[in-house]
């Protein structure tokens, strides 16, 4: 027998597409998670998740279906009970009349961008995005193979993209859609009735696809979001039980779509994920009728920005964009840092409070900025600006 020189392994190469940046904000999360588990005391102000559990209402709901039995699969586009209450809910919440068949129930609202994503666009699409802005929106588009167009926001435009801005872009270099949110992340920066309605009218009228993400809704603080409805039935809209109704690790969201988008939907979700898990959708229900006590838990969010829009002035953390809604205060350090990454690096070795570096959020301007988020209990908030006041004394 003779011997047969050993083969060498093939080495297996990562694809092109997932060559994406990390969300530095995960980064984060896991640097802390270590520390704590070493027995550091660490404080979350990283993470955009809530604090609070899910009400007992849906808790209640996902226990009485797994008693019941068998959890099987839904149609592609959700359950119909669920797909009927979230077009109850624009009715009840914005006076918008919305049919049941344009909802589609997706996982989370990462699994409503990947899929509103394939059905708008082709591989060299042009899509504009805010800067700063969830840094999700633009790994996956660059994964998909989409252009993105970063659309620098400005104190002169109170932070948010305006058609004005829009319609520049277009001019310069066709756009094929646009992604925008409303409150913001990583900001809280609400867009105006009218810049919203100013941005809906352009898209409609210039054929650019309107993307907008209204996951924060339900989270303000000095009047209610619109949702981009009101102004246009092409709109897509993007929303999630992650943020106001506590669900993040439930994993379900929903689609409100235009007519022609419904089946190429469908037929995307048939094949990436067959359905959202079902025990979910049924929780979800339940999660519309439990208004009395999510609101009890915005209104810990609520005294914690007051104390912080108190309090960060007051440690030389004073220049922040308007913090509408969401959870989130996006501060600029340029003070005292010209790297982000590395100053959030330090403040949580030297003190155990832990956020997101700006760069995650714009990467021409972030390095200056970092994400404070208020998500959690209040006096978690309260200890960690003590903490990063005595850090940040001269």
């Amino acid at each position: 027998m003779t011997n047969q020189p050993r083969q060498t392994p093939h080495r297996l190469n990562a694809s092109k597409r997932s060559q994406i940046t990390s969300f530095l904000a995960m980064d984060v999360f896991s640097a802390a998670g270590l520390r704590e588990r070493a027995g550091e005391s660490i404080l979350h102000l990283e993470v955009g998740e809530p604090g609070g559990v899910a009400p007992e209402r849906i808790r209640q709901a996902a226990i009485r279906a797994l008693e019941a039995g068998r959890i099987g699969y839904t149609e592609a586009l959700g359950l119909p009970a669920l797909r009927a209450r979230i077009a109850q809910h624009y009715h009840d919440t914005y006076g918008v009349e919305v049919t049941p068949n344009r909802v589609a129930v997706t996982t989370g609202s990462s699994g409503g961008f990947i899929l509103s994503f394939l059905a708008l666009f082709d591989v060299g699409a042009r899509v504009a995005i805010a800067a700063p802005g969830y840094p999700a929106y633009r790994n996956i588009l660059e994964a998909l193979g989409i252009e993105v167009v970063s659309l620098e926001t400005t104190v002169a435009s109170r932070h948010v993209v305006t058609a004005d801005m829009l319609a520049r872009a277009h001019a310069e270099n066709p756009l094929d859609g646009v992604l925008l949110m409303s409150p913001g992340n990583p900001s809280g920066t609400m867009m105006t009735t009218d810049d919203l309605r100013d941005v809906a009218a352009f898209c409609d009228g210039a054929g650019v696809a309107f993307i907008s993400d209204e996951i924060y809704h339900g989270l303000t603080y000095e009047r209610a979001a619109d949702t981009a409805l009101t102004f246009s039935d092409d709109a897509i809209v993007v929303n999630s039980f992650s943020k106001y109704y506590c669900m993040t690790g439930w994993r379900v969201g929903w689609l409100i779509l235009p007519e022609a988008l419904v089946r190429p939907v469908e037929r995307l979700q048939q094949s990436l994920s067959i359905s959202v898990p079902t025990l979910s959708q049924i929780a979800a229900i339940a999660a519309f009728d439990a208004t009395a006590e999510l609101d009890l838990i915005k209104q810990t969010y609520a005294t914690s920005r007051a104390h912080l829009l108190d309090a960060l002035p007051r440690i030389g953390l004073g220049n922040f964009h308007p913090v509408d809604g969401a959870f989130y205060v996006y501060v600029d350090v340029g003070r005292f840092t010209n790297d982000s990454v590395a100053f959030c690096n330090r403040m949580l070795a030297e003190t155990g409070v832990a956020a997101t570096p700006g760069i995650d959020f714009d990467r021409d301007r972030g390095h200056r900025t970092m994400r404070l988020s208020f998500a959690g209990a209040p006096s978690d908030v309260q200890q960690a600006v003590t903490r990063l006041g005595d850090w940040l004394k001269p």
